[in-house]
């Protein structure tokens, strides 16, 4: 499979006058065209900032990361990103939500109008188009989210914890036609990158799981999933998969 972003040995070091923070020691993995692939690991490990490298907002200390076979600086257009708050403007409806993130890439508004009208009907929200946030549920924000990361036809899809914030059985519910549209064999968004807490959630989801250690982070293991899709949330294989996860993230 073609290597579509490489994180190649990154480390982060925050340096102040009298002392440094090592956030990030060496994370070094590669994500492959149609992968699905998840990153977990304790809180404070550096995901956050290992996030904003792969976005090109924050430059790493040393190590580089690679989008195909090119190091791009700067804010990167091959990658869309959907936030654990959805991350939507209060101010503009589903319509023009959606738009925005096309507003760079195209001067025609009639055509900006068409894309993110053909995201809106993949994510289901078709008729809420002119419908603002405030009126929507978290479940249909994380959908407008979706189809705004969509519009860009992104190299990458990467997810921040994109379900957290919902209840239990809006979060099933997206993780469960998020699948969908990525196996669609007319409309996916190819190839995802997800950061996560939720064990299960990794399980389900992934082709690979990147796991992290303590601060200051590096790679412990690149765990292959290899449960037969779709997969049985109930069955012994994934509860031992899940424990195996666990397993490897404490020692």
């Amino acid at each position: 499979m073609d290597e579509v972003l490489t994180v190649d040995h990154v480390a982060m070091e925050y340096r102040y006058a009298k002392s440094s923070i090592k956030t990030i020691e060496d994370i070094n993995f590669t994500v492959r065209k149609n992968q699905f692939v998840s990153i977990i690991g304790p809180s404070g490990c550096g995901k956050s900032t290992l996030i904003r490298m792969i976005l090109g907002l924050t430059k790493p200390t040393s190590g580089r990361i690679l989008y195909g076979d090119r190091e791009e600086m700067g804010p990167n257009f091959h990658v869309s990103v959907v936030f654990q708050n959805a991350a939507l403007f209060p101010w503009l409806d589903v319509l023009d939500n959606v738009e925005l993130a096309l507003e760079p890439l195209i001067k025609d508004r009639s055509r900006r109008t068409e894309i993110a009208m053909n995201n809106i009907r993949l994510v289901g929200i078709d008729g809420f188009e002119k419908a603002y946030p405030k009126e929507l549920s978290g479940g249909m924000k994380q959908r407008v989210a979706i189809a705004r990361a969509l519009a860009t036809s992104p190299d990458v899809m990467l997810l921040d914890e994109p379900f957290s914030g919902l209840d239990v059985f809006s979060a099933q519910a997206m993780r469960e036609e998020l699948l969908d549209l990525w196996e669609s064999p007319v409309e996916n968004p190819n190839t995802i990158l997800m950061v996560t807490h939720n064990v299960d959630e990794a399980v389900q989801m992934s082709d690979v799981i990147v796991i992290l250690s303590h601060r200051p982070s590096k790679v412990i293991q690149e765990m292959p999933i290899t449960l037969q899709r779709p997969r049985n949330t109930r069955s012994d294989e994934f509860y031992k998969t899940v424990d195996h996860v666990l397993t490897v993230m404490s020692e």
